[in-house]
């Protein structure tokens, strides 16, 4: 038996998990239909001024302004947590004129919030509360209401804050959509934002970042012979070689299965000529596009290599499967 519990039937666990995601579900399914000109207005507000947006909450609703504080900052729209009884201690000094104070409380009674919403407005800070009580001291206190209250929690006593703290969240995060959709928020900018991570690396690594270039670059002219082709292939160590005129324009691509395909048909290599057995108009990238992109032309034509062209259709570069994993692509 574990400690301070008792064993929990395995099916009857499942049916209340089952319960509490119906519940959340459906408060948050419940904000749909709430949604007004009061949403709006509360968008206008943050989009007209100039300052951040300070999201301040305690408890659990302190935990879920920090995390709408954080998503708000990643989509476009500078915003920081500030904690209420440190605000009351000096942090006020952080709100400026042009902000915009978003405070969140399930009650709309948190004496902490409440005891600084003079001073938030003394500021000449807008307010927006988020509360499940449209009654409550801050929602009437503030420039705007958002109403995220909520038939029930989802905790089996109706106390924990579970089902009110993710429509919170929820309607948090509508708010962050809209402003990003409202500013052009792109996900170029996106990834900005988040430069150590995958994302980042996806979206802003470009095929000139990663391809193979100059001497790294197979490559061998369209009067090659065979023999000369197979050598710069293996000299490559990328499983080809380009075939360009005397401009460095592309004519072809050899490849090792172009090699294999070749030795199966022809027992004399003596004369073969590279132009004779290449693979012509292969599938080429700019140098300018995403490594993603890359990505997705290899995937979708089941090949290994792809030749970078310049915008006037010289040879620049060339990449494969194994650049990509090495650059953190895929």
């Amino acid at each position: 038996m574990p400690p301070g519990g008792r064993v929990a039937n395995s099916s009857s666990a499942i049916e209340l998990a089952r319960r509490v995601l119906e519940i959340e579900a459906d408060a948050v399914r419940a904000l749909i239909g709430r949604l007004d000109e009061r949403f709006e207005k509360a968008l206008s507000l943050i989009l007209e001024r100039s300052g951040r947006v300070v999201v301040s909450g305690i408890g659990k609703s302190g935990h879920i302004a920090r995390k709408i504080a954080s998503t708000l900052a990643s989509t476009g729209t500078a915003a920081y947590f500030v904690h209420p009884a440190e605000a009351s201690h000096g942090d006020l000094g952080m709100v400026l004129p042009e902000d915009v104070f978003i405070a969140i409380s399930h009650s709309g009674e948190s004496d902490e919030l409440i005891a600084i919403v003079p001073l938030v407005k003394r500021q000449g800070a807008k307010l927006i509360a988020i509360t499940g009580r449209a009654d409550s001291t801050l929602a009437r206190e503030a420039d705007v209401h958002l109403d995220a209250g909520v038939a029930q929690e989802a905790c089996p006593h109706n106390l924990a804050p579970t089902a009110s703290t993710t429509a919170a969240l929820a309607l948090g995060d509508a708010l962050a959509v809209a402003l990003l959709d409202a500013r052009g928020f792109s996900a170029e900018d996106f990834a900005r934002s988040h430069p150590g991570g995958t994302l980042g690396r996806r979206l802003l690594t470009h095929v000139s970042d990663v391809m193979r270039r100059d001497a790294a670059l197979p490559s061998v002219p369209d009067t090659a012979s065979l023999k000369e082709a197979v050598l710069e292939i293996s000299r490559g160590g990328m499983g080809m070689t380009a075939i360009v005129d005397g401009a460095h324009r592309l004519r072809g691509i050899l490849t090792d299965g172009d090699l294999r395909r070749t030795f199966e048909r022809i027992s004399d290599f003596s004369r073969v000529k590279v132009i004779d057995v290449m693979t012509h108009n292969p599938r080429t990238i700019r140098a300018g596009a995403l490594a993603v992109e890359a990505v997705q032309i290899m995937e979708e034509r089941k090949i290994s290599q792809l030749l970078v062209l310049d915008d006037s259709g010289r040879l620049v570069g060339a990449l494969n499967m194994h650049d990509l994993f090495r650059a953190k692509v895929i």
